[in-house]
């Protein structure tokens, strides 16, 4: 550089950072907090005089720095957010390679921002968040700030990877949006897709609105039915399939038994009349018993004591069996995680319909 070229504030510095130096460009989509650039050798001075106006660089968020002077994209803003959220108090010390890692601690992407990783075509991709909610300890002073808002929490969950960021579970992350939605129509889209996608079952959603306080939303009520009735038809679905491509036998579909001039028995998902199996789909709303340490230091965990849904279904499938009829109880979760283990369940009790006492005689209805 010669006498005669004019200096920028940032190329004031030294030769060695007259531009952002090479191995920088790559680093965490060129987001770095301030205490990551210190490690690296980029003083603050150094950093601060890049960040001059029409400087290489940008201030993004408070100690968050953004290493080119264009518009951030979604994917920088969502590095920038979790970067400011997992800054360490003060008063922590951290080892030089703490600080080189990718220096989100413990908070991870929520809400909205989390959905959009997780691919919910009901969601607004992340160049289009206007916000991006980060779960962090109850015990962190922060303050929301520009695009990042703060969501405090009792008991964190554990991170699921996605796009190299740490995400709040699905449920979780669902529970968070809806917390931040007020339209019904909005509500049930998010918590349909939700299940009709295979991101999670029911039962998970209703628990973690339960614990967020939610439920009682008029917003939230009628789509939790919605919720509840997609998570049956997709288990239905599932449970066709596990027929159908494991080989097993047609059974009769969605029946009621009754024995002949006597009560109803009940209804069954599928019935094997010959060898007297039944498969019951447990597809019940879940309850909620006393509260218990959780999330939100008032998670609920399911009373099967109390809940007179299973209740009717235990002594449903007492009088069955006592009737001889082998009754296979599945649940929505076990056919979607381990479909080949349940159709392993299912062909046993079959095969073992030949070595049990012969069944009563039951009348079998369409349902």
């Amino acid at each position: 550089m010669t006498q005669n070229t004019p200096l920028s504030p940032a190329s004031s510095l030294s030769p060695l950072f007259t531009r952002p130096p090479h191995h920088l460009q790559a680093v965490a989509h060129r987001v770095l907090s301030a205490a990551q650039l210190r490690a690296r050798g980029v003083s603050a001075a150094q950093t601060s005089a890049h960040c001059l106006p029409g400087g290489p660089w940008q201030h993004l968020l408070p100690g968050v720095h953004l290493l080119h002077p264009g518009p951030p994209s979604g994917q920088e803003r969502l590095h920038g957010a979790l970067l400011y959220a997992g800054r360490p108090p003060v008063s922590a010390r951290r080892t030089p390679q703490q600080q080189l890692d990718d220096g989100f601690g413990e908070a991870m992407v929520t809400g909205l921002a989390a959905l959009a990783l997780y691919g919910f075509a009901s969601v607004p991709d992340l160049e289009e968040l206007h916000r991006i909610d980060v779960l962090v300890p109850r015990t962190r002073r922060l303050r929301s700030t520009r695009f990042v808002e703060v969501v405090r929490t009792a008991a964190l969950p554990a991170p699921v990877r996605r796009a190299g960021v740490p995400a709040a579970p699905v449920e979780r992350a669902l529970a968070d949006a809806v917390a931040g939605l007020g339209e019904a129509e909005d509500v049930t889209r998010l918590l349909t897709e939700a299940v009709r996608a295979g991101h999670c079952e029911p039962g998970a959603v209703v628990r973690e609105l339960s614990a967020a306080k939610l439920l009682g939303r008029p917003a939230v009520a009628g789509a939790v039915d919605a919720l509840l009735a997609e998570g049956r038809a997709v288990a239905e679905e599932r449970l066709y399939a596990m027929v159908r491509e494991h080989g097993l036998p047609e059974p009769l579909w969605n029946v009621e038994l009754r024995l002949p001039g006597g009560p109803e028995l009940g209804g069954v998902d599928a019935y094997w009349p010959d060898l007297a199996v039944a498969v019951e789909l447990d597809t019940r709303a879940p309850r909620f018993g006393p509260p218990s340490q959780g999330r939100r230091g008032g998670n609920r965990g399911p009373d099967r004591s109390e809940d007179p849904q299973w209740s009717a279904y235990a002594a449903k499938r007492e009088r069955l069996e006592r009737l001889g009829v082998t009754v296979v109880h599945l649940t929505p979760g076990k056919l979607r995680e381990a479909m080949d283990q349940q159709a392993t369940v299912v062909r046993t009790a079959l095969m073992a319909a030949d070595d049990r006492e012969p069944a009563a005689y039951l009348i079998v209805l369409p349902r």
